[in-house]
């Protein structure tokens, strides 16, 4: 920045959509040093080293995708690189990933004061996002590391899997202990989840500067519901494909998963449980119901942006293989529906890049039991939520709530979610008017395919800024990688 001009850079005519607001007026933003420094219309041009013309496009806050999954079938330093490119030409620019001992991610166990920092090694540098991770404490000693992991590294959100305990990741398994790395002795079940809580709760009533940033999230399946129906599914061999897979983990599981974690939150007074992708009517009205039975706990809901776009009739077949199942429509438009009336916290992607190679089983590539759990779709994320979501009325503020604002808020990002003075210049400009067919082929993702591949959205990315810094721009990312890492609380 010159002595004599106040800002790096304006944008200039945009359409700013902020959360807490009504309308999309236009106006300029300003940007100095990384952060918003003035927004309001007619700014100077000559006040600034580069000036940016958005031609009327809508301005939304960069999007905080609160669940991601870099590195779980590549390497985290080469995932690290092109999923966090993905992230970008998606509007996402902070991205936290979920991260555990064990296999996948990097294959062993040990505690954290020695796995963390290599997983910060491997991502510094190879981001051009800015990123952060969720931890699960798998064992004993992860549980009493979790003071540490706060005020050591700015990690203010642990994770459980309730479903590891007894079935395995893509589905029934009778290997879980090895898995998790557990030791001998070791279990990974409801006690464990208890004492995980427990000791969240001491470290938020120990520390109340920070305590409403620090949170536990939950994968709400019951292992016992899915080993039985997976058994039931199988045995019939009636139903294929996703009505296989949705059949085989039913939604009263997550409904079940659901009231046991939110008791076990009463009984252990942790104050902020997040229940992630739910995704089913079944999983909403519990969580709900809790939500009123347990008024003094803050309950945060979350719905994937895959749950939204797709259901079990779905051509993708094997390759939407997901945990929670991809459901029926009425589920989809259930799940609409609570968006809408307000009471979904937050829309993520849960983005998990499987490469083809990897999702499905070469020989028997329709087979659902074969295939791998998870794929990605961060890049999707905007674009979907605002075409399928301006068909049903949602706002353009209401769409920055869900994307940017609420997970900022909850997981410790305080510079971020938000376009105002003093916040991070997150940043990103989307067409509106602009029609798109998915194609895996346009994806900075090495996934390699996509089960969305042929939709048609309305509402496209143009631009992505980070801190300031441009990171795509019509289609190509942009610069070198720079995204820093993010210690929570900010």
């Amino acid at each position: 920045m010159s002595n004599d001009r106040p800002y790096d850079l304006i944008v200039k005519n945009v359409r700013l959509a902020r959360p807490g607001h009504s309308g999309t007026p236009v106006t300029d933003i300003a940007i100095a040093g990384g952060k918003f420094a003035k927004v309001a219309p007619g700014l100077d041009v000559d006040s600034a080293s580069e000036v940016v013309d958005g031609h009327g496009l809508l301005a939304f806050p960069g999007l905080v995708d609160g669940h991601m999954h870099v590195g779980i079938y590549s390497p985290l330093r080469d995932d690290a690189v092109t999923e966090s490119k993905a992230a970008a030409m998606g509007g996402v620019t902070s991205a936290l990933t979920y991260f555990r001992t064990g296999d996948y991610y990097l294959n062993r166990g040990g505690p954290y004061a020695e796995f963390y920092p290599e997983v910060l090694a491997q991502s510094e540098g190879r981001y051009w996002v800015d990123y952060g991770y969720h931890l699960a404490p798998i064992n004993r000693r992860h549980i009493d590391e979790m003071p540490m992991l706060l005020d050591r590294f700015g990690v203010s959100s642990f994770k459980i899997f309730m479903f590891y305990g007894g079935h395995g990741l893509h589905g029934r398994s009778s290997t879980q202990r090895n898995f998790l790395h557990l030791e001998e002795g070791e279990s990974y079940d409801f006690a464990h989840f208890e004492f995980i809580m427990r000791k969240l709760s001491q470290m938020i009533a120990d520390d109340p500067a920070r305590g409403s940033q620090v949170s536990l999230s939950l994968h709400c399946e019951i292992a016992d519901i899915l080993n039985a129906y997976t058994a039931i599914v199988e045995r019939d061999g009636k139903l294929k494909g996703l009505h296989a897979y949705n059949a085989a983990r039913p939604p009263h599981s997550e409904g079940l998963a659901v009231f046991i974690a939110s008791y076990l939150a009463y009984e252990t007074a942790l104050a902020n449980v997040n229940l992630l992708h739910l995704s089913s009517r079944k999983a909403l009205e519990a969580a709900l119901m809790m939500e009123s039975l347990f008024p003094h706990i803050s309950f945060k809901k979350e719905v994937t942006i895959g749950h939204l776009l797709l259901d079990i009739d779905s051509p993708a077949g094997a390759y939407a293989k997901v945990n929670p199942p991809i459901r029926p429509r009425a589920d989809v438009e259930y799940l609409w529906e609570k968006v809408l009336s307000g009471e979904v916290d937050w829309i993520v992607s849960d983005h998990a890049c499987c490469k083809a190679e990897v999702k499905v089983s070469s020989e028997h590539p329709d087979d659902i039991w074969l295939s791998k759990s998870g794929f990605g779709g961060t890049e999707y994320l905007l674009s979907g939520l605002y075409s399928e979501g301006t068909k049903r009325g949602l706002s353009p503020n209401r769409m920055a709530e869900l994307t940017s604002l609420n997970p900022a808020r909850r997981y410790g990002l305080g510079s971020k979610g938000d376009v105002a003075e003093g916040l991070d210049a997150d940043l990103v400009l989307l067409d509106p008017g602009e029609t798109f067919v998915v194609r895996a082929a346009d994806s900075e993702s090495g996934q390699g395919y996509t089960p969305f591949e042929g939709q048609e959205l309305t509402g496209r990315v143009k631009r992505t800024l980070v801190r300031g810094n441009t990171v795509y721009l019509n289609g190509e990312i942009v610069g070198p990688a720079t995204g820093k890492y993010l210690s929570r609380p900010s």
